[in-house]
This record gives C-alpha cells, structure tokens and sequence, in this order.
C-alpha cells in the first residue's frame, strides 16, 4: 500500500505543477501554437488537425521525466 500511496502522491504533485503552469502561463498571455510538424487539413466544413510534431515532444518529455524518476531512485 506504501508505494500506491507514494505514487498517488507523487501524481497530485505533478498535476498540481501542471496547473501552476497553465495558470502563469495564462497570466502572461502565452498560448501554445501549433509545431512546424503539426498537420491541419482545412476543407469547407471539417478542419482535421493531427498534432505529429506536438506529441512527440510531449512523449520525449514524459520518456524524459520517466528516465530521471528512474535514475533518482537507485
């Protein structure tokens, strides 16, 4: 139960940090663009977007993150 706990806890700490950034961020005036890789496909009616650039930045953070916590605990 011990280690639910601690992941639990560590979960909320990251979502808190993900709020204070998107707070700050809204204060400044900042909002995320889309990514020179980022695909829009516009025709009358449908606008379909596929964020390719987007989420492979966002899967090299969390492989990043996951490394460190990984590296932090031997």
């Amino acid at each position: 139960m011990e280690v639910v706990g601690r992941a639990a806890l560590l979960a909320g700490l990251a979502l808190v940090a993900v709020g204070l950034v998107l707070l700050l961020m809204g204060r400044m005036g900042w909002t995320p663009r889309s990514l020179p890789g980022d695909l829009v496909i516009r025709r009358p009616g449908v606008v379909v977007y596929i964020p390719l650039a987007s989420m492979l930045l966002i899967s090299l953070l969390g492989t990043l993150v996951l490394w460190l916590l990984n590296w932090l605990r031997r």
